[in-house]
């Protein structure tokens, strides 16, 4: 979820030639809500935080509610919402730093202790 076009489409095009399937790419919360609870099959959400209707964290809550990991990916850290994503990516980030946290995500998930972090990049705690 990104409501820059052309970081939504660096993004795009950098999860593309990394072999990632791409849901949807949405400028809008209530879109990346509506997505969530079709039941659509999403195995990550990469989410801003301020949008023009609203914020990418109710896009993690709706997440969260799915059991769907969130990345935040903005350049104002929401408050009080760590309990809401793997982590944050602070803006502006360049396409290997994106990589690399979906990534230690992935390595977390799995059970794994991820041996770096990119710059710019934040590993929550677990809730």
């Amino acid at each position: 979820m990104e409501d820059e076009p052309l970081v939504a489409f660096d993004n795009e095009h950098a999860l593309t030639d990394a072999d990632y399937e791409i849901v949807a790419t949405v400028d809008r919360a209530t879109k990346a809500v509506a997505l969530i609870e079709s039941g659509a099959a999403i195995d990550l959400v990469l989410a801003d935080v301020r949008l023009a209707d609203g914020s990418g964290v109710d896009v993690a809550h709706a997440a969260r509610a799915r059991d769907i990991p969130v990345l935040f990916i903005t350049g104002t850290p929401p408050d009080d919402a760590e309990h809401l994503a793997e982590g944050l990516l602070m803006k502006p980030y360049g396409s290997r730093d994106l990589l690399g946290a979906i990534e230690v995500i992935e390595e977390r998930r799995g059970g794994k202790t991820p041996a770096r972090l990119p710059s710019g990049f934040r590993l929550y705690a677990r809730a």
